[in-house]
């Protein structure tokens, strides 16, 4: 199995029946040496930085009726909320003075913010602050109007594909919903210029070793600039309520994977992880990661952003969340990088970094 690993590092990719071997066979020996690769990488790449993105969930109104999502359109015992422009920009500006210098908007596909008002939010928060990045994560658009966020002023977008196995997509999400067309907005971000990230589920329901090697080689062929994994966590008020979540440790063995098939990926340790362990995103970032995003969301939306049970963070501070984070990297050896935290191929020079 090790030398499976050594040929990954080598070569970026194995054969399918290369991968589906090495997930098979993990084991803590193999994953540690799978990690200590991932990190050498890692450290080559981006040194000991971990790049900071401060989440702001502005809506949790959703059309969509994903069978694992808390927020689905279905659930009406989700209470929602929208942020106004005043209230993400108040969001923009305390994280500006914690140091973070790129803002991740996520949201629900919620028809309220058409293209107009969010053209107008994109524009002012780069008006307010032009060194720093603008993730969206606000689902399927079309290409049209993900030209218009983009000439705004957004610089990344992350659209996670959930799986890339047909089949399985279509036992996650109802059937207006088409991995096909999931695939083609991945594409068309690639094309318009963003820095684009996917990503998927770990452990979610009918999930087999083969779905995600179809992942791992859909992803291979993207070579998207970040990728955003975590393990799969029920919500109480959906069809998978009494699924079991996706293991920790089949989460960090992919991390690591997927570090040394893209070298300069931004790869977060994701809530989710530190939602299944106290210690999973530094655990995540030991497998291979090298970015976090702290909550900058007002404190009285949190609670209600769950898109799984027993999400973490729901009733800190901003600053709570830095400062924590702060500490939780420099315990394992890194520090937190006040910068925009570009992929290493579309790095700025123009933006001077520093670090706390």
């Amino acid at each position: 199995m090790k030398k499976l690993i050594n040929k990954l590092y080598e070569n970026r990719v194995l054969e399918p029946e290369e991968f589906k071997e090495l997930i098979g066979n993990r084991s803590p020996e193999l994953s540690e040496y799978l990690f200590e690769k991932a990190r050498e990488l890692g450290i080559q790449n981006y040194g000991d930085d971990v790049y900071i993105r401060g989440l702001i969930e502005f809506t949790n109104y959703c059309k969509n009726d994903c069978y694992y999502c808390g927020i689905r359109k279905s659930n009406s015992k989700a209470e929602r909320y929208r942020l106004t422009k005043e209230q993400i920009l108040q969001c923009c500006e305390v994280g500006y003075k914690l140091g973070f210098r790129t803002y991740v908007l996520q949201g629900g596909e919620d028809g309220y913010y058409t293209d107009e008002r969010m053209i107008n939010i994109i524009q002012s928060i780069k008006q307010n602050h032009p060194d720093c990045a603008i993730t969206l994560s606000l689902g399927e658009k079309s290409c049209e109007t993900y030209k218009a966020f983009f000439d705004a002023g957004a610089d990344r977008y992350l659209l996670r594909h959930e799986t890339a196995n047909e089949e399985h997509y279509g036992r996650l999400h109802p059937s207006q919903m088409s991995l096909q067309n999931r695939k083609q907005c991945l594409y068309h971000l690639k094309e318009i210029g963003y820095q684009v990230g996917c990503g998927f589920m770990v452990g979610s329901p009918y999930q087999t070793t083969d779905c995600l090697v179809e992942d791992l080689l859909f992803i291979k062929e993207l070579n998207p600039h970040m990728v955003g994994i975590g393990p799969f966590i029920p919500h109480h008020d959906t069809p998978f309520a009494d699924e079991e979540a996706g293991p920790l440790e089949l989460t960090l063995f992919l991390l690591g994977i997927i570090r040394l098939m893209l070298p300069s990926v931004l790869l977060p340790a994701t809530t989710a992880l530190g939602t299944i362990n106290p210690r999973g995103r530094e655990l995540g970032i030991l497998a291979g990661a090298n970015v976090v995003m702290p909550n900058l969301s007002p404190t009285d939306v949190r609670s209600k952003y769950l898109l799984y049970d027993n999400k973490i963070c729901t009733g800190d501070e901003a600053a709570e969340c830095r400062y924590c984070m702060q500490k939780r990297m420099e315990s394992i050896g890194y520090h937190v990088a006040v910068s925009r935290g570009d992929h290493k191929a579309m790095d700025k020079s123009i933006f001077k970094e520093s670090s706390y």
